[in-house]
């Protein structure tokens, strides 16, 4: 699902997520960043990575670095 942002970036959140509505979204916002917040509070506050950073937690993640989630 992508949703519109107030600075023109479209956020990205996983088709997996559902309609629970406890989904993290994505953006590019510029050149060499990532950010991150929570689809329920779209005008919160963002986390920002680099895009190296950003690559090498999503990297660690779909490597399994940080175990299995429960449930």
């Amino acid at each position: 699902m992508i949703t519109p942002s107030e600075y023109g970036t479209p956020w990205h959140k996983s088709s997996h997520s559902g309609g629970q509505g406890a989904c993290v979204e994505i953006a590019v916002p510029g050149a060499g960043e990532v950010a991150v917040r929570d689809s329920k509070d779209p005008r919160g506050p963002q986390l920002r990575f680099s895009t190296e950073a950003w690559n090498t937690f999503a990297s660690a993640a779909a490597g399994g670095a940080f175990g299995e989630l429960p449930g």
